[in-house]
């Protein structure tokens, strides 16, 4: 009974953290990929080649449901691996179904045309490869019309979390939001597009204003994986215990976990 969830680095704990008190009685296998991290300056072909490699090892650790708690590899690898390569007895979801849902007020499997929705002018914070692949935009108008997205592409940030430098990192974050506002001045929402920026929510809160709603992802992604679970039981792997896997520094690695998720965590050798 153990789930996958994978990340290019740490900031996949933050869905951990969610999945885990959502779902306290199911095995987690948390695979960080920190020696090739950050994959939002990656090129798409990259970003498969290490996403596929990932999943594999997670397949032989007993899961057969995996949640690309990545971004970068949701916009990038997810759709190709989704046509081509995962075996028909596997499955393996991505982050922007759950986000996109929330924004739309409206189910996945609701396949009726695009309609207005009630927000209009959606800032969206990510990776240079998230913001370049516009899988969000391209997602977003299946269900929905209307919605201006102002994407941003928030370089630094992700390395200074990974490095546990977090007052570089709110400095990035004040940086990227005030170049975001010159572009779109009153945001009504905005999206933080990679599982690391939920570490920096207050940050990003601050500088955007009281008044514009932050969505992130790592409670919507466990509400809509105990969800799917209920609906398909089946999909709940063979592995009976929790495990950390990181390409990194385990030792290294599981410091930084240990420092973000205020418990400790400890990773081994993928």
């Amino acid at each position: 009974m153990a789930v996958g969830i994978f990340d290019s680095g740490l900031g996949g704990l933050t869905v951990l953290d969610a999945v885990t008190r959502r779902l306290p009685d199911v095995p987690f296998v948390y695979f960080g990929d920190n020696a090739n991290a950050p994959y939002g300056v990656r090129d798409a072909d990259d970003v498969y080649s290490l996403t596929t490699a990932a999943v594999e090892r997670m397949w032989d650790a007993g899961c057969d449901l995996i949640i690309l708690a990545c971004n970068t590899a949701s916009a990038a690898a997810l759709r190709r691996m989704q046509e081509s390569w995962i075996p028909s007895d596997k499955r393996v979801l991505g982050v922007f179904v759950p986000l996109i849902e929330s924004l739309t007020e409206r189910s996945w499997g609701d396949n009726s045309p695009p309609r207005e929705v009630e927000v209009k002018h959606v800032a969206l914070f990510a990776t240079p490869a998230t913001v370049a692949s516009r899988a969000f935009q391209r997602e977003l108008a299946f269900r929905a019309i209307g919605v201006d997205v102002e994407a941003q592409a928030c370089g630094g940030v992700v390395d200074a979390i990974e490095d546990g430098d977090l007052i570089l990192a709110e400095a990035l974050v004040r940086s990227h939001v005030d170049a975001l506002k010159r572009k779109m001045p009153d945001p009504q929402a905005a999206i933080l597009g990679c599982t690391h920026y939920p570490l920096m929510h207050d940050a990003f809160q601050a500088a955007l204003g009281e008044d514009v709603k932050v969505y992130s992802q790592a409670n919507l992604v466990a509400e809509s994986l105990a969800d799917y679970l209920q609906r398909h039981p089946a999909m709940v792997g063979e592995g009976s215990e929790s495990m950390f896997l990181t390409t990194g520094d385990a030792g290294r690695v599981s410091d930084r976990a240990t420092q973000f998720l205020r418990r400790k965590i400890t990773f081994q050798s993928a």
